[in-house]
């Protein structure tokens, strides 16, 4: 009951059926004994179209990270959308907390989906796990102080 009232279940519910609607399906892979990865996947893969990996930052989960850029997204690219870990539905009881184990764990959770090649979004701390997960790596930084 107490998630009728809510701001953020009302919003995880309305991002679900975002996330569902673009044709995104939601899924939980177990990575060894103690770490579970939440990850919205392409309902169905499309063979003719690049894969893309958005890797959130600091906040509640991938979704709300997310969710304004995945409409026109989708229309282009294969999307995989993770839940790093120990936010929204991921967690670990392994000990390691590095950006390196993250990368890991992302990686893992991208080869149990099949999706070996892909271009990688990161944002704030997902810019440091997406950096740790690729051959190579473009960091783009907008300035904070004015010119």
């Amino acid at each position: 009951m107490a998630g009728c009232f809510s701001f953020t279940a009302s919003h995880d519910r309305c991002y679900r059926f975002s996330f569902s609607n673009t044709g995104l399906k939601s899924t939980t892979t177990g990575l060894g004994n103690t770490t579970i990865m939440h990850c919205w996947v392409p309902k169905s893969h499309k063979p003719n179209k690049p894969s893309l990996l958005l890797l959130h930052g600091m906040g509640a989960n991938a979704m709300w990270q997310w969710n304004e850029f995945i409409s026109q997204l989708t229309r282009r690219f294969n999307i995989y959308v993770p839940d790093l870990l120990f936010f929204g539905e991921a967690h670990t009881s392994k000990p390691n907390r590095t950006e390196s184990f993250q990368a890991q764990c992302v990686a893992a959770l991208m080869e149990a989906h099949c999706a070996r090649r892909m271009n990688v979004v990161g944002v704030s701390y997902g810019g440091f796990v997406g950096g740790e997960s690729g051959e190579s790596c473009v960091l783009l930084c907008w300035g904070l102080f004015g010119r």
